[in-house]
């Protein structure tokens, strides 16, 4: 366990393993940290640090990292953030393997530095297809938590971070016509609910040019295919 500081945010991080590194981003919206891998059905930090250098990180105000906040904040605070970790770290390439959340912020790094990722694994990735309340409420009760840490954010304040980080659409850092110039490998296993609908899944799927989507992987026998699935997509575009 250790912390960084970037400029005056406080990002805690973890590092298990060894090998080729892999950067972790969490599921939990808003509250996205590394410990929260322990409770999904397929967990990165027990399934990959036997073979690689897996890197975890708390997203700024959640879990043990903090940060200030201002109504100019979005995805790309975010994406700074974990660039700035594997800087800190030297980690000049590495895949990455996110969940929930960790969609959008995959698609956001990929964009800002596609050279620094050897592939990417989006498991149930966030995205709008007529839930953008549910966004909102998610983000709204995230504020609820840590409103009171931060007394110069006003109201307007606060829906301005939110619009910046939900208003858009697709998987929110990327149109469709931008996630087909990606060209980084991309496995993504599909949501199914609200906050992670299929729709976004196929979509990301369907347009980047070297994405594979796998539709059943959470339960039974679907569970222990896409560990090996994982494991062979990696080992394959470890470079």
């Amino acid at each position: 366990m250790a912390n960084f500081d970037n400029v005056s945010a406080s990002i805690h991080y973890d590092v298990e393993g060894d090998g080729f590194p892999v950067l972790l981003i969490a599921p939990g919206g808003m509250r996205s940290a590394n410990e929260l891998w322990n409770g999904m059905p397929w967990n990165p930090r027990t399934a990959l640090a036997g073979d690689y250098r897996v890197i975890g990180m708390d997203q700024r105000n959640a879990g043990r990292s903090t940060g200030p906040v201002s109504a100019d904040d979005g995805w790309a605070t975010y994406t700074g953030d974990q660039l700035a970790l594997l800087d800190h770290l030297g980690v000049e390439r590495c895949h990455v393997v996110g969940m929930c959340i960790g969609g959008p912020y995959i698609m956001g790094l990929l964009a800002a530095a596609p050279e620094r990722f050897a592939a990417a694994v989006v498991l149930q990735p966030v995205g709008i297809d007529g839930n953008r309340q549910a966004m909102y409420d998610m983000f709204d009760q995230w504020v609820e938590t840590i409103g009171e840490a931060h007394p110069e954010m006003t109201r307007a304040d606060w829906d301005s971070f939110r619009s910046n980080m939900w208003d858009a659409e697709f998987v929110l850092t990327a149109t469709p016509e931008q996630a087909a110039a990606v060209t980084t490998p991309i496995l993504v296993a599909m949501g199914n609910d609200l906050y992670h609908p299929q729709s976004t899944s196929r979509r990301l799927a369907e347009v980047a040019p070297n994405a594979t989507l796998i539709e059943q992987w959470k339960e039974g026998e679907a569970l222990t295919a896409i560990d090996s699935t994982i494991k062979g997509f990696l080992a394959e575009q470890t470079l």
